[in-house]
C-alpha cells in the first residue's frame, strides 16, 4: 500500500510461560489468556509473510521462549534462510550445549542474556527463583562459543541500582563486548510493581556519572548502552519509532501488537494472524493506523517541533497514566499532565512486590 512504511523488525513472543517471578517483567497481567498458543506451523508461516514484507529483523523472546525449544529452532532456521537477523532474548536457565548447537546449525546471530544482579543472593531474591549461577554458565558457554555475537542485558531498579557498578565489573571480567543497562519501563507487570521499583532520584544521579566513566574508561572494548528512564528525563522516547512506523509484535496467542506493551489499550481492537494475513494487518488494521504519523495527534504534540523525532512518546504509557492513548505522553515536559510522572518518583516503596506468575510447568495448549 502507497505511503505505509516497511515493517522492519518482528518480535516473536513464543511463549509466556516462564520459571522467573520477576518484578518488573512487560508481559501482560492476564497471562493465563495466552495460553492457548499458536503452533509451528502457524509461526513459520508469520515469518514466511514478514520475509516477504521486508522485514529484516526477528527476535524471540518471551516469557522464556526455550521453552518451547524446538520450535524456537525451527523458527530460527526459516527466518535465516529467509535473509532475517535473528536474535534470542533469554534469560539463559535452559541454554545448555546441545541447545546452542542447534541455534547456531540453524543460523541465530545474536544471543540476549538477562541478570537480576552481579551475585546470587541479589539476583535470586528479584528472580523469584534459584537461577543466577545457572545464568552465569550459560553466559560463559555462549561467550566461549565465538559463532554468535552477544549483549548482555540488565535491568535497574531500586533493588539493584546501587549494584551498577559491580555489574559492570562483572561483565568485564567476563570479556562481554555489549552491556544493556536498561531501568524498567513500566507497563504490565513492572506498572503494577512501580513503586516497589521506581529508583530514587540519587540513584539515578549516581547511575549516570557511573555510566559516563565507565563508558570513557571502556571505549573500544566494551560498548554500553544506558536506558534513562522515563519518569527522570524531559522528553519521551521515540517509542518504537513511531506507532506502527518500523516494529510489530505478535504474541503467543497469535494476536499482533505494535509493540510489545500495546495489549493495554482496550480501547482498541487487535488483530490475529489466525484470521487475517500479517500484510492486511499491518498496512490498513484499526490498531496500526490508529496512531502511525502525526495525523492523529492533538496539541501540544500537533504543533511541537518535535513530533517528527518522538512521535507524541508512548501511546501505552499516556492511556496507562492518563486513560486516552491519543494523548502527550506524560513524560514529556510539554505535556500538561507532566506531573504525573514527577509525583510518582516520589510514591512510598511498598515493603514487598507482586511476582509475576506463569510457570515453566503450565502446558500451553496447541492453538492448532
Amino acid at each position: 500500500m502507497i505511503g505505509v512504511p516497511r515493517p522492519l523488525s518482528l518480535l516473536c513472543e513464543i511463549t509466556y510461560r516462564c520459571n522467573l517471578q520477576c518484578p518488573y517483567c512487560y508481559n501482560p497481567l492476564n497471562l493465563a489468556a495466552y495460553r492457548t498458543e499458536l503452533d509451528l506451523a502457524r509461526w513459520l508461516g508469520a515469518v514466511d509473510e514478514a520475509a516477504e514484507m521486508g522485514v529484516l529483523q526477528l527476535h524471540l523472546s518471551g516469557g522464556e521462549p526455550t521453552l518451547r525449544s524446538e520450535d524456537c529452532v525451527a523458527i530460527v532456521e526459516r527466518a535465516s534462510s529467509r535473509g532475517l537477523y535473528t536474535n534470542l532474548i533469554t534469560q539463559g536457565t535452559f541454554l545448555d550445549d546441545a541447545l546452542l548447537d542447534r541455534f547456531a546449525g540453524g543460523g541465530l546471530a545474536h544471543v540476549q542474556i538477562s541478570i537480576q544482579g552481579p551475585d546470587a543472593p541479589l539476583a535470586d531474591r528479584i528472580a523469584g527463583a534459584r537461577v543466577h549461577d545457572r545464568k552465569m554458565l550459560a553466559i560463559k558457554r555462549v561467550l566461549a562459543r565465538g559463532d554468535m555475537a552477544f549483549t548482555l542485558n540488565f535491568v535497574l531498579h531500586r533493588e539493584n541500582h546501587d549494584r551498577l557498578a559491580d555489574v559492570i565489573s562483572l561483565a568485564e571480567s567476563l570479556g562481554v563486548k555489549r552491556l544493556e543497562l536498561a531501568n524498567a519501563q513500566f507497563y504490565g507487570w513492572a506498572l503494577k510493581n512501580r513503586a516497589w521499583l521506581m529508583p530514587t532520584r540519587e540513584q539515578v544521579r549516581d547511575a549516570a556519572r557511573i555510566v559516563a566513566g565507565s563508558q570513557e574508561r571502556l571505549r573500544g572494548s566494551m560498548a554500553i548502552e544506558y536506558v534513562l528512564p522515563d519518569y527522570f528525563g524531559e522528553y519521551p522516547k521515540p517509542c518504537m519509532h513511531g506507532w506502527g512506523n518500523a516494529f510489530l509484535t505478535i504474541a503467543p496467542d497469535g494476536t499482533v501488537y505494535p509493540c510489545p506493551a500495546a495489549a493495554s489499550i482496550t480501547t482498541l481492537s487487535f488483530e490475529n494472524v489466525r484470521d487475517r494475513g500479517l500484510r492486511e494487518i499491518w498496512e490498513d488494521s484499526e490498531a496500526f493506523t490508529a496512531y502511525r504519523g502525526t495525523g492523529w495527534m492533538r496539541e501540544p504534540c500537533r504543533s511541537c517541533d518535535r513530533k517528527d523525532i518522538d512521535f507524541g512518546g508512548c501511546r501505552c504509557q499516556a492511556f496507562a497514566l492518563l486513560g486516552d492513548a491519543a494523548l502527550t505522553d506524560p513524560a514529556c515536559v510539554k505535556s500538561p499532565r507532566h506531573d504525573v510522572m514527577r509525583a510518582a518518583v516520589d510514591e512510598p516503596a511498598p515493603a514487598e512486590m507482586v511476582p509475576r506468575r506463569i510457570s515453566a510447568s503450565v502446558s500451553a495448549a496447541d492453538g492448532g
